[in-house]
């Protein structure tokens, strides 16, 4: 990694850092900052203060910035495969198979597998379900992009007819589930997909020149000697699964994975080597802010945070949509 690419990504790194201590300082209930020092420094510790720093806080910032990371550089794989600045991770519906998933179980409580598992089969489902429509497409983009779009409108019907059919309070708590949340997972759970995420992500950086080659199209993929359509087969179900993950523990967060992949591409450049670990690192630091902004904005309220990456994204993305460069493909 040249300087080019070195810089900017040592400076989001030294950035992610700043605003996870931050948000362990500030949080959403009034902590002492020497409190939250000391307790930082005895992890064996013992008291109130101790649990709202080691068990609530510290797994929520890790979740911020695992979750950051998966949807910003699952963001980056999806437009380049796609060949579509708009696309993201929830383009392929899916966020939709989750969302019914959690919703079946918050609503009607079926399924003995808990509401990550349900979300996590509603999303393997939807994954399933495209890749077999287009697989017998020959995977073209258009074929993956239509499916999508299809079976997130299909899904969406499916929750707003069990909504239809629910009681006030049980589609509220899937309202603000399906908004987006990081308060609400276990610390186990927390733990468990950290591990399964960040190895992928990692696996993934092995791979940025098959996505330079993929964004090319895939014809000029095959002539440079990738197999364009097992790349792609490949790319989708990694990122699809890692998306999938997401949406599980912490519901629809929009705006991550689109805002953030075109922030590092006019910062680094187009190459995928240098923009998608610059892309983790920054959707990483957004997520964790905008999670310490829903905390604190109207407490002792707290916000859903994709209301806040919602706001935030959508006015960065349409300052960003006014730029007559703002495309960055062919």
């Amino acid at each position: 990694m040249g300087n080019k690419r070195l810089i900017p990504a040592l400076s989001l790194g030294l950035m992610l850092v700043t605003v996870m201590f931050i948000a362990l300082l500030v949080g959403g209930s009034h902590i002492p900052s020497r409190d939250v020092i000391n307790a930082l420094l005895n992890p064996r510790g013992a008291g109130v203060f101790h649990t709202l720093v080691w068990d609530v806080r510290l797994p929520r910032i890790v979740l911020g910035t695992v979750v950051g990371a998966a949807l910003a550089g699952c963001g980056v794989v999806f437009q380049a495969i796609l060949r579509n600045p708009l696309a993201e991770p929830y383009t392929l519906g899916v966020s939709g198979g989750g969302a019914l998933g959690a919703s079946l179980y918050i609503v009607l409580g079926i399924g003995g597998l808990g509401m990550v598992g349900m979300s996590i089969g509603g999303c393997l489902i939807s994954i399933f379900t495209v890749y077999t429509i287009a697989s017998k497409k020959n995977f073209s983009n258009t074929v993956l992009i239509l499916a999508g779009v299809i079976f997130s409108f299909l899904f969406s019907s499916l929750v707003m007819l069990i909504f239809s059919l629910s009681s006030t309070r049980d589609v509220y708590a899937a309202v603000i589930w399906l908004m987006g949340s990081l308060s609400s997972a276990d610390t186990r759970l927390v733990w468990l997909v950290s591990i399964l995420a960040s190895s992928a992500l990692i696996f993934l950086l092995f791979f940025s020149r098959d996505l330079d080659l993929l964004s090319l199209g895939d014809e000029r993929a095959t002539y440079l000697g990738l197999d364009a359509r097992r790349s792609k087969v490949f790319f989708f179900i990694l990122a699809s699964f890692v998306t999938a993950l997401c949406v599980a523990v912490a519901g629809v967060i929009s705006f991550v994975g689109l805002i953030i992949p075109h922030f590092t591409r006019k910062l680094v450049g187009p190459s995928h080597g240098g923009m998608l670990p610059c892309a983790m690192l920054a959707g990483s630091s957004f997520l964790v802010t905008c999670d310490t902004v829903s905390q604190r904005l109207l407490r002792p309220v707290e916000l859903p945070v994709g209301v806040i990456t919602g706001i935030a994204g959508g006015v960065f993305f349409l300052l960003f949509l006014l730029r007559k460069d703002w495309w960055g493909y062919d």
